[in-house]
Parts: C-alpha cells; sequence; structure tokens
C-alpha cells in the first residue's frame, strides 16, 4: 500500500459521526442538518431536462477534453463573468472536470514535482480538507496559513517567511471562503500573482463559492481577473476551479471546470486522459445549458440572502456572528469549543452542526478554529429559522 495514506486524517464528518456516537436527541424535535454544504435548493428544471433528453448518448465513450460546446460556453461565461480583457481559448485554457473536489486533488499529482528537496503546499487554515490530502499524496508538505478575524480571515501572505515560498511548488486559495466567507480582492489576488512569478510555483484558485454573494453588484473578484486587472492574458502560473454544484444546484451531476495556464492545462489534461475521469457526455450537454443561463442563479443568490436575514435577525445579539460576504456558510465564535457546542447542541436541540477544529489543523499558534462552528444555510428557509430559534434558545442556556 502507499505509505502516504498513512498520513491522511479522518474526515470531518467521520469526526462529526464519532462526536454524536451515543446520542439521543430529543425526539420531539425534528432533526435539521446544517453541517454538510450539499445545496437543498431544487436544480434547474431546463438542466434536467437537457440530462434525461441525452441519455442515449451514454452509449458513447467521452473524451476527456470534453465536447467543443461545453469548453466554449465555460470560455464565454468566464469572459463575460470576470470581465476578462483576453477571452479564454477553449482549446487549450479551459478543461471539464468532474467537481472541483475531484479536480483539485488530481491538479497536485500532476503539478507537484516530488524529486524536489521538501516541497511544499501552501494552504489557509481552515480549509477544504482535499488541499491537505491532495499535497500529501503528491509527495509534498502541506503549510497552513491561519485566517482568523484579526486578518479578516485571510492569511497575510506579506508576512510569510521567504524561506516558506521558496519551497512552495503549489498555492491552493479559496476565494470566496470555506468556511468563513471571506473574499480576496483583485489587489490581493495581484500580490500573490507577483510572488509566484519571484519564487516559481503555481497557484490553484478554488471558487466553487463566487456566484453565492451577498450585493447584487459586488461579485467576488477571480484570480483571472486579476490576471486581466494586470494585463497578464496568458494567465501564467494561474489556474481557476469553478463547478455547478453550489451555482446551479447541481451537486450530484459532478460537473466543474479548470481555467487558466494552457501550459499547465495541457499537462493536466494528458495526466487526466491516463487517469480515466472524463465527465459523460449527457453531462456536459446537461452542464453547456447551466454555464448559459444566469437567470436560476440569480434566484439562488436570492434565496441564500433571505436565509441569512432571517436567521441572522434571530441570532442578533446571541452570538458573535456576521453575514459573510459570500457563500452559505455562517462561521460564528463561541463562548466554548466548538466540539462541545456541537455536541451539546445536537443533544438538546437534535441540531447538526460542524466543529470548525475539524477543518483546521494546530499551528505554532494553535488551532484557529477551536471556538467556531461552521453552519451551512442550505436547509429550507422554515428549517433555518426554525434551526435559529433553537439555538437561540440553546446559547440562552449555556
Amino acid at each position: 500500500m502507499n505509505n502516504d495514506l498513512q498520513q491522511l486524517h479522518p474526515y470531518p464528518f467521520e469526526k462529526l459521526a464519532a462526536l454524536k456516537a451515543g446520542i439521543t436527541p430529543p425526539a420531539e424535535l425534528a432533526h435539521i442538518a446544517l453541517s454538510i454544504g450539499e445545496p437543498k435548493h431544487l436544480p434547474p428544471a431546463f438542466v434536467l431536462r437537457e440530462l434525461s433528453n441525452n441519455l442515449d448518448r451514454l452509449a458513447n465513450y467521452p473524451a476527456t477534453k470534453g465536447l467543443l460546446e461545453l469548453r466554449s460556453a465555460i470560455a464565454h461565461w468566464a469572459d463575460q463573468r470576470f470581465d476578462l480583457c483576453q477571452k479564454l481559448d477553449p482549446e487549450t485554457q479551459v478543461l471539464p472536470v468532474n467537481g472541483t473536489r475531484e479536480a483539485l486533488f488530481a491538479f497536485a499529482q500532476a503539478v507537484i514535482n516530488r524529486t524536489a528537496d521538501k516541497p511544499l503546499v501552501v494552504c489557509p487554515n481552515p480549509f477544504y480538507q482535499i488541499y491537505e490530502g491532495a499535497a500529501l499524496l503528491a509527495g509534498a508538505e502541506p503549510q497552513f496559513l491561519n485566517c482568523t478575524a484579526e486578518n479578516n480571515f485571510i492569511p497575510d501572505y506579506a508576512c510569510v517567511p521567504a524561506d516558506i515560498w521558496e519551497r512552495c511548488q503549489l498555492l491552493y486559495l479559496c476565494s470566496p471562503g470555506n468556511p468563513t466567507g471571506a473574499v480576496m480582492s483583485s489587489a490581493q489576488f495581484q500580490q500573490l500573482i507577483e510572488l509566484a512569478d519571484r519564487y516559481d510555483f503555481v497557484i490553484a484558485s478554488d471558487e466553487c463559492y463566487s456566484e453565492l454573494y451577498q450585493h447584487e453588484h459586488q461579485a467576488p473578484a477571480g484570480l483571472l481577473q486579476a490576471c486581466s486587472d494586470m494585463g497578464r492574458n496568458d494567465y501564467r502560473r494561474c489556474v481557476v476551479f469553478h463547478s455547478l454544484s453550489k451555482r446551479s444546484n447541481l451537486p450530484g451531476l459532478r460537473s466543474g471546470f479548470v481555467a487558466g495556464d494552457a501550459g499547465i492545462l495541457g499537462a493536466f489534461l494528458k495526466y487526466r486522459t491516463y487517469h480515466g475521469c472524463a465527465m459523460a457526455v449527457p453531462n456536459q450537454i446537461a452542464s453547456t445549458a447551466a454555464w448559459q443561463d444566469e437567470d436560476h442563479v440569480l434566484a439562488n443568490r436570492d434565496a441564500y440572502r433571505k436565509k441569512f436575514t432571517a436567521v441572522l435577525d434571530i441570532l442578533d445579539g446571541c452570538l458573535e456572528v456576521t453575514r459573510p460576504e459570500a457563500g452559505f456558510y455562517l462561521w460564528p465564535k463561541l463562548p466554548i469549543s466548538g466540539e462541545e457546542f456541537a455536541q451539546r447542541l445536537f443533544a438538546e436541540q437534535n441540531i447538526t452542526v460542524l466543529p470548525g477544529a475539524y477543518l483546521a489543523r494546530e499551528t505554532a499558534t494553535g488551532n484557529p478554529a477551536n471556538n467556531y462552528v461552521r453552519m451551512a444555510l442550505v436547509a429550507t428557509e422554515a428549517e433555518c429559522i426554525e434551526a435559529a430559534h433553537r439555538i437561540r434558545q440553546f446559547v440562552a442556556s449555556l
């Protein structure tokens, strides 16, 4: 067996299941799950029709590179969404993938040079667990940069020592952030692009929450947009990851894309050809339709905004929590540890939330997420409101 498998931590939800084991919550209270970031809004009906109408295409082997129609739709969407001066080339700068989770993991396997001396993969802390696992199984060491209230939940990259950047081969970004909802500006992206040029590393920007933002005329910036703002039209060293899971409520479709540096994507395509992870043709056709429509995305954003408003009104003065810039998570600071909060909340109110510490690692200054929990507002509006009332009652009892 691959010895690196021994380095992998249990997934956060395995830890959560162990935390809840043996507890019997009140039977009279219906369970409300705020732990998993799985969208519960209805998928767009027209996308499901496209999927159904093309099931006969399952008779065809899909090409790893994907259909030109899909790559063209993705390129057009990204050009428009991020106001790119240099339009993406669907032939060389866009690659469909089976969701960002699969692609973020595979990307490290293709990018990391195992023969280098102690390669590093730098990522935020807390973080999406895939970044760490991808680093370890690619033969690299993860380097965690704490995201705290003091730095507005975006690492202070200017304070990272030069020796870290010298060993860095891959930098994972997550903006909007999971779990904090923090959004990087174009200027902050540009700072990192300059560091990537100076120290010769690749930037992988996980932007799968980019379409769930609070203010309709303040869409989050992206890494390719920052490149465009710099006049960096080849997107050198920069790759972005996007998904239909959150944008279009299609987590089961497993559909996303990577885009950016043509040289890197050419090598990644070669890796994926051997990996055997082409997207099924019906999924590609349905995905093309999804990327070509914005009306359902507007409705989706509006539904989340209403839930945030309702829940935060109830929790006002109860927990130290604010409306995030983007995403669908709340990240409240707690008067007790996140583990104790989650365990007792389940035992007393039959609500499941995820302890923040399960999404982070210990560093020299401790675990930055110890006194937090992640609450995913993915349930119905009525369930989220009910959960907020129960949480307020629970906090009052602490």
